[in-house]
């Protein structure tokens, strides 16, 4: 098969390392593959169907597009090319609708919250007055804030009063996401891999010292971790219920009982890889080309 890795990283930037394990693993297994970056595309649209211009020449397309949109900002319009892409009939792991999905915080905990997957007490804030009113509803002090939209931790926040959130919050921005703070996570969480409805590994994260975020990317330890049973049912549904194909999810044990914090769409795995010693660009790309087989 034709395999192809979208990545959304600037062109004066190498290729992330997760995706050049994933077409190395793609070339193990006997299979070609590309790495393709979204910016030498252009898209066409005419009377007759819309079609892609890749480095200046017509897109042969791929069997199976497996795509890593590492975007913050402008999420819809920055991934209209995966959109073009599933208009085209391109088999895509993962799709438009599910990568907008996880990438909307808010959206993410509509959707869970709807299949009564356990998340934290949340509210969505549009303007001041309703502060106060926000955070009795969660219980008091401390809080997290969160902006919609964001990953590796970035516009994520801990608030201990209400003069230091009338500080940090700018009423500029369209909403905010407040949670309820969950104390007996200290600081620990478990990142569980989940591809084609299987956990295919799972690590404990550890923030550093000073830190409540325990993202890898912010200093954050991963080690490996058995995970319940609970645990592993709780993120295949969480992925499912977004729709995607493979996902990252975020689980904190409040009192014992997990709690999905996040779900990504294009989650990193390399230290996952090195805590676990499991081969996590193999499950991907076996899972996707097993995707691109059924839909042909």
């Amino acid at each position: 098969m034709k395999i192809g890795i979208l990545s959304f990283r600037p062109v004066d930037r190498k290729a992330s390392k997760e995706e050049i394990r994933l077409k190395k693993e793609a070339q193990e297994l006997k299979h070609s593959a590309k790495i393709y970056r979204v910016s030498n595309f252009h898209m066409v649209y005419d009377k007759s169907s819309p079609c892609l211009i890749y480095d200046g020449k017509p897109f042969s397309k791929c069997d199976v597009m497996i795509t890593r949109p590492s975007v913050l900002t402008n999420v819809e319009l920055h991934i209209a090319l995966i959109d073009q892409m599933e208009m085209m009939g391109i088999p895509l792991f993962n799709n438009y609708n599910s990568i907008l999905f996880a990438k909307n915080k808010m959206k993410t905990m509509q959707i869970l919250d709807s299949k009564n997957i356990p998340i934290p007490k949340t509210v969505v804030l549009q303007r001041q007055d309703d502060l106060k009113s926000a955070v009795k509803h969660l219980g008091g002090f401390p809080v997290i804030v969160k902006q919609p939209y964001g990953s590796f931790g970035n516009g994520v926040v801990i608030v201990e009063s209400m003069r230091a959130l009338n500080s940090f919050l700018v009423w500029d921005k369209p909403m905010y996401l407040l949670q309820q703070f969950v104390k007996y996570a200290k600081g620990r969480d478990f990142r569980i891999f989940v591809v084609n409805g299987k956990v295919v590994g799972s690590m404990m994260r550890s923030a550093k010292k000073g830190e409540f975020r325990s993202n890898i990317e912010l200093g954050g330890k991963g080690v490996t971790v058995d995970i319940t049973e609970q645990e592993a049912n709780i993120a295949i549904r969480s992925v499912e219920a977004l729709g995607l194909e493979y996902g990252g999810v975020d689980v904190i044990r409040a009192n014992g009982s997990p709690v999905v914090l996040e779900v990504n769409s294009n989650p990193g795995f390399k230290a996952l890889e090195v805590a676990t010693g499991k081969n996590i660009a193999k499950e991907i790309v076996t899972h996707a080309i097993e995707y691109a087989s059924k839909r042909k």
